[in-house]
C-alpha cells in the first residue's frame, strides 16, 4: 500500500505518457492521487487525459485560484510527491528553489517525502551540472531514482530512460514507501488532551496538541488500515484529511470515557490522548469571579480510563472464546524522570500490552513535531527510539507493534 494521498508531478518530456501507465499502477494500489503536471508537460499528454485516468481536475497554474493558493492547499494534503519523468530544467530549477510554477511550487512547500524520477538524453543526465543539481536535491533528502538504460527516443542509447513502472515500485519499496501491513485493519487511536471545565470559561488541561496521535493515525491509514481517531481538543489544522480515518471529538475525560464504551471490535488501540488524572470536585455555572481573597478549588481524581478499558477488553475476549485474537493495546506514559522498572510496573497495572514512555523532562515533547523514548512489552521487551519526527516516529512503533498480530 503506498501512502493514500499522492501528488504526482508531471514535467515536460517525451516520457511523459509513461506517467499515464504510472498513474494507473498508483491507482490500482489504492492510492488518492492529485497529477499536477508543468505547462510543458500538457503539450506532451493533455488535461483531458489526465483528468479522466485519476478521475480529478487538473491544475497546472499558479494563477487560477490565488486565493485559495492552490499550492499549499495540495502540499498540505499530500503524503508524497512523485515527480515523473523529471526533466534536467526541472531537476535545475527545484535545486536552486525557483518557484514559477504550480509544480515547483508545491514541490518548495511540501512536507511530505519527495522522490524524483529522471529522463533526459544520456548527455544531458551526465552533465555535470545535472549531476551538481542530483547531488544538492539528495543532500536535501530528496530521493532521486537513477534513470534506466536503454534506447531513447531519438535513436541513441544510454543512461537516461525512464525507468519500468515496476522498477519505480520497487524503488519506492526500498524506501519503506510502500506499506501495506495493516491492510484490512482497525485502529483505534486517542489523542490530544482533555479538559476538565472548572466555570464556563476556565479548565483544567495540559499542554498536548495531539500531533503524536494524529502522526499515529496518519501512518496506520497509509499502510491500509481504516482508522478512528478520539481528538481531545485538538486544532482543527492538525486533523488529518483523509477518507479512512474517520474524526470524533471529544472535550472531557468523560466524554472521551464514552467514546470508548463504543470501542468493542479493534486490531490494534492506541491511547496517546493526555487524560486529566483530576476534574473540579464541584463545576460552577456561571463564572467565578475575582473577590480579593485566596480561593481553594477542590479536585477528584478521575478514574483511569487505560486501566479500565484494558481490563474490560480484556474480559470480554475471556468471554468470546470464538474470537481469533484480542486487540493490541498501546498506552503512552509522559514522565517527568524515566525509569524502565517503574515504566514495567505502570504497564502491569494498567493491563495493557505496549507502553511507550517519553522523558518530558530532558526533552521538548507537548507541541513539538519531534518525540522520542522507548516501548516495552508485558514480556518485558524493550525498545529504544532517538529523538525523531514525530511521524517517523509513528511508523517505527507500527513497525514493532504490527508484528504482535502477524
Amino acid at each position: 500500500m503506498l501512502p493514500r494521498k499522492i501528488t504526482l508531478g508531471v514535467t515536460g518530456g517525451v516520457a511523459a505518457y509513461k506517467s499515464c501507465e504510472l498513474l494507473r499502477r498508483l491507482l490500482d494500489r489504492g492510492a488518492d492521487v492529485q497529477v499536477v503536471p508543468t505547462t510543458n508537460a500538457l503539450r506532451f499528454v493533455g488535461s483531458a487525459t489526465w483528468e479522466a485516468l485519476s478521475g480529478k481536475k487538473i491544475h497546472d497554474s499558479l494563477w487560477e485560484d490565488v486565493a485559495a493558493g492552490a499550492h499549499i492547499e495540495i502540499a498540505r494534503s499530500t503524503e508524497l510527491l512523485l515527480i515523473a519523468p523529471a526533466t534536467a530544467d526541472f531537476i535545475a530549477r527545484l535545486a536552486q528553489g525557483r518557484s514559477e510554477d504550480l509544480l515547483s511550487a508545491t514541490a518548495l512547500t511540501v512536507q511530505s517525502p519527495i522522490v524524483i524520477i529522471p529522463a533526459m538524453h544520456h548527455q544531458m543526465w551526465r552533465n555535470e551540472a545535472t549531476q551538481a543539481n542530483v547531488t544538492t536535491l539528495r543532500k536535501r533528502g530528496i530521493l532521486v531514482m537513477e534513470p534506466a538504460e536503454g534506447p531513447l527516443n531519438n535513436g541513441d542509447t544510454g543512461v537516461g530512460r525512464f525507468p519500468e513502472i515496476f522498477e519505480i515500485f520497487d524503488y519506492l519499496s526500498a524506501h519503506n514507501l510502500l506499506r501495506s501491513d495493516l491492510i484490512g485493519t482497525s485502529v483505534v487511536v486517542t489523542a490530544g488532551g482533555t479538559r476538565e471545565m472548572i466555570d464556563p470559561v476556565r479548565f483544567i488541561g495540559n499542554l498536548s496538541s495531539g500531533k503524536q496521535g494524529v502522526a499515529i493515525a496518519k501512518a496506520a491509514a497509509a499502510r491500509g488500515a481504516q482508522v478512528t481517531l478520539i481528538a481531545a481538543n485538538i486544532s482543527p489544522e492538525l486533523l488529518p484529511r483523509d477518507k479512512s480515518i474517520s474524526i470524533i471529538s471529544v472535550g472531557s475525560t468523560a466524554d472521551l470515557s464514552r467514546e470508548l464504551q463504543s470501542v468493542v471490535n479493534f486490531d490494534y488501540l492506541f491511547m496517546a490522548a493526555a487524560v486529566s488524572d483530576y476534574r473540579a470536585a464541584q463545576l460552577s455555572a456561571s463564572k467565578l469571579k475575582r473577590t480579593g481573597a485566596d480561593l481553594s478549588l477542590e479536585l477528584v481524581e478521575n478514574p483511569d480510563l487505560l486501566a479500565i478499558f484494558a481490563a474490560r477488553h480484556r474480559e470480554q475476549g475471556d468471554n468470546e472464546p470464538g474470537r481469533s485474537h484480542r486487540g493490541i493495546i498501546v498506552g503512552f506514559a509522559a514522565e517527568s524522570s524515566v525509569d524502565v522498572e517503574q515504566a514495567a510496573e505502570k504497564l502491569t497495572r494498567k493491563g495493557v500490552d505496549y507502553l511507550f514512555v517519553n522523558d518530558i523532562a530532558n526533552q521538548a515533547v507537548f507541541n513539538s513535531p519531534s518525540n522520542g523514548g522507548f516501548l516495552i512489552d508485558k514480556y518485558g521487551s524493550s525498545t529504544s527510539f532517538d529523538y525523531q519526527s514525530k511521524d517517523t516516529l509513528s511508523d517505527a512503533l507500527l513497525d514493532v507493534v504490527a508484528k504482535a498480530l502477524s
